[in-house]
């Protein structure tokens, strides 16, 4: 996780020129002026929608909670609402696009998804199951897999005491000989 964190200060960097880079165009484009109005009208935007997706996202939860349901779902669409809401309440071009691409229903299912799988993967599987229900698995048909091979003598067994051995009778297939 550290690791990742290192690649914070650049990213963001990068993210503040792509926006002021984004703003100069469309700026020259469409005038400043009509520039400026169009970052503060999504930044308005994006503070009413913060204030509903987080209502919104609550309810949802809510209603899992007292149906006996597990909340992931609802609080994975949550997630993505409030972020969506978020990157449109912040002042930039850039980020208003991102963010109101997120709160788009079929793109909204897909970045949640993502981070279903995403949290999936970080969390135990016990806690994954909790919050979003049992997992499906997809099985495909295939060809069947050998079967994994055992040793015949165990490494860690108890030897019998010494005395008279018994010599096995023939082994007929498929019986187990004790030895």
């Amino acid at each position: 996780m550290r690791r990742g964190l290192r690649f914070v200060p650049p990213a963001l960097l990068l993210l503040t020129l792509l926006e002021l880079a984004v703003f100069v165009l469309v700026g020259r484009a469409v005038g400043f002026g009509a520039a400026l109005l169009l970052v503060f009208a999504a930044s308005l935007l994006g503070l009413v929608l913060l204030r509903r997706e987080g209502m919104r996202a609550w309810r949802g939860f809510r209603a899992a909670a007292q149906a006996g349901q597990p909340p992931g779902a609802q609080v994975t669409d949550g997630l993505v609402g409030l972020a969506g809401a978020l990157l449109l309440a912040l002042p930039g071009l850039v980020s208003g696009v991102v963010g109101l691409l997120l709160l788009v229903p079929p793109l909204r299912r897909l970045a949640g998804g993502g981070v279903r799988r995403a949290t999936e993967r970080r969390v135990s599987s016990m806690v994954a199951g909790d919050l979003f229900g049992p997992r499906r698995v997809r099985v495909y048909p295939g060809a069947p897999q050998p079967a994994p091979t055992t040793p015949t003598t165990p490494t860690n067994t108890v030897q019998p005491p010494a005395g008279p051995q018994q010599q096995p009778g023939p082994a007929i297939e498929g019986e187990i000989v004790d030895r």
